[in-house]
């Protein structure tokens, strides 16, 4: 048995509360106008050349579609055995930085263990990081993007939470460096959660998100964080998308794919919305 499970935060909210439900928004997500169109594909034998996703967290109403356009890629990639997913620290739980080292998440779809031999050493290459897993009591950040992987892989997929509070390039590369040190060899994927431009005009948030997406692209982490601070625009996880460039880079991605980008005013028009993106790195 786990040592600790811990309990979902945001099912109700951002997500369904009941399994079939859940299940069902899930199917509309990829089948969604906005979404990749079709059902998500395992294929057992795929090459695995991807090694890092960019997803948002927001509710799935507004994201999920945007999501699952990595999520399809993922599953049409293959099968990997371990995800770390980097999050960010909305400043909820009282904690800063964390990785969780042992136990369970759970969701409606059930439950997903953490790998604690890579959970570990992420952790002692992090050492300004807790280990305390009520740091991520509050978070949903990270909550959001297991369903999405329970539902593709099932029970057959460990996972490792990483949470961010700080957003500088230094702390980006610590991070980065840290997982890509301890997959090196493994069948892993790094899964950055984040949203874009928050709160603003549709062409403003466009216009903003479409310079931060051109450094994605880049595989700049660097200019991707300079950029975010120059011109103050509000997306939310920069680190934990810079820290997934740097892991993807040093693991020997050398492209980023830009798979999807809506904002919240395509499914509830309004004058201010958020951005939302996802992309591959391999």
């Amino acid at each position: 048995m786990p040592e600790m499970i811990r309990l979902p935060v945001v099912a109700g909210q951002f997500y369904p509360a009941g399994e079939l439900a859940l299940a069902r928004q899930l199917e509309q997500c990829f089948m969604h106008s906005l979404g990749p169109g079709h059902m998500p594909e395992v294929l057992q034998k795929g090459p695995r050349t991807v090694l890092g996703l960019i997803c948002p967290h927001a509710g799935y109403a507004f994201s999920g579609h945007t999501a699952a356009h990595a999520y399809a890629a993922l599953a049409a990639d293959g099968h990997p055995e371990v995800a770390v997913v980097v999050g960010l620290n909305h400043g909820r739980g009282g904690f800063e930085s964390a990785v969780q080292t042992s136990g369970a998440w759970r969701t409606p779809l059930g439950d997903t263990v953490i790998a604690t031999d890579v959970a570990e050493d992420i952790a002692e290459a992090l050492p300004g990081f807790t280990t305390d897993p009520r740091a991520f009591r509050a978070e949903h950040s990270i909550e959001v993007q297991l369903p999405f992987l329970q539902y593709i892989y099932d029970e057959a997929l460990l996972f490792v939470p990483v949470m961010m509070s700080a957003q500088d390039i230094d702390s980006a590369r610590a991070v980065g460096s840290a997982i890509a040190g301890t997959l090196q060899g493994r069948n892993a994927v790094v899964i950055a959660s984040t949203d874009m431009t928050h709160y603003e005009p549709a062409a403003v948030a466009r216009r903003q998100d479409q310079l931060l997406i051109k450094r994605i692209e880049q595989l700049d982490p660097d200019g991707l964080i300079a950029e975010r601070a120059a011109r103050q625009i509000s997306m939310c996880g920069a680190g934990p998308v810079a820290a997934a460039l740097v892991a993807a880079e040093e693991l020997g991605a050398t492209s980023a794919k830009s798979l999807a980008y809506s904002t919240s005013g395509d499914v509830m028009p309004s004058p201010e919305v958020v951005g939302y993106y996802a992309a591959v790195l391999q």
